[in-house]
């Protein structure tokens, strides 16, 4: 997908870029390929593979309808490079954005890259998933929490949903449908009081299979059911 292509599928969602924020995302691609070289962000580095499989990838949950321009306080899980929630940053500069990472020179790479294409209201930390959930600065404090690729369901829910605040979203986006990892997950979702209330199916420009599932929280989480399900994932996932 080249830049001008991008630009044209956003108009039609009536997604008028700016110059700024076309240039913020030239320079998103500048960095990540540049930085690449020296830490691995992404197997992806061709620019119309980027501008398709990370930024319009990225963006899904704002052309689904999912996300609107406010100020709403996001939390991203796994982002990696900052995918998918800097790339909707760019669009919705309303949105509060964290993230939290274990590695810290990610961490550095994000750092670096909000300062040069100056976004506000970004947040980011070096740690675990599990541990900050424990955390009462963190802990029940995000209208959402996005994951692009990060675990099946069971682990996902499990370190995302302690993070929401009750009403609060987990929207997953993968690349593949798999309806037994939501089988798996459901004893998961019912300890952790939340429910899944859509599961999007639609492609990419490619032709490509994309999904997102949107789990609602629907209860306080009692501590005790969050300390168990910590145990759970430091003994058995160690996926961060």
């Amino acid at each position: 997908m080249k830049p001008e292509t991008f630009y044209s599928l956003l108009d039609q969602q009536n997604i008028n870029l700016t110059d700024q924020q076309k240039f913020q995302f030239e320079r998103y691609f500048e960095l990540l390929v540049e930085w690449n070289q020296k830490i691995n962000l992404t197997a992806i580095t061709e620019k119309e593979e980027v501008y398709l499989k990370h930024f319009y990838d990225s963006i899904a949950p704002i052309l689904q309808g999912l996300i609107e321009n406010q100020e709403i306080k996001l939390l991203d899980i796994g982002a990696g490079a900052g995918f998918p929630s800097l790339p909707m940053k760019i669009l919705y500069p309303q949105l509060d954005v964290t993230i939290i990472d274990s590695l810290n020179k990610r961490i550095n790479f994000l750092q670096l890259l909000a300062e040069e294409l100056d976004l506000e209201g970004v947040h980011f930390y070096h740690g675990r998933a599990e541990d900050f959930a424990q955390d009462n600065n963190f802990r029940a404090q995000f209208d959402i929490v996005t994951a692009r690729a990060v675990a099946r369901m069971q682990v996902l829910s499990e370190l995302t949903i302690p993070y929401l605040k009750v009403g609060g979203k987990l929207l997953a986006l993968k690349a593949s449908n798999a309806p037994e990892e939501l089988t798996e997950a459901k004893n998961a979702l019912n300890l952790l009081f939340s429910k899944v209330e859509d599961n999007i199916s639609y492609t990419l420009p490619n032709g490509d299979p994309r999904y997102i599932t949107i789990v609602e929280k629907k209860k306080k989480l009692q501590t005790n059911i969050h300390v168990r399900l910590v145990c759970q994932i430091n003994a058995h996932f160690r996926i961060f």
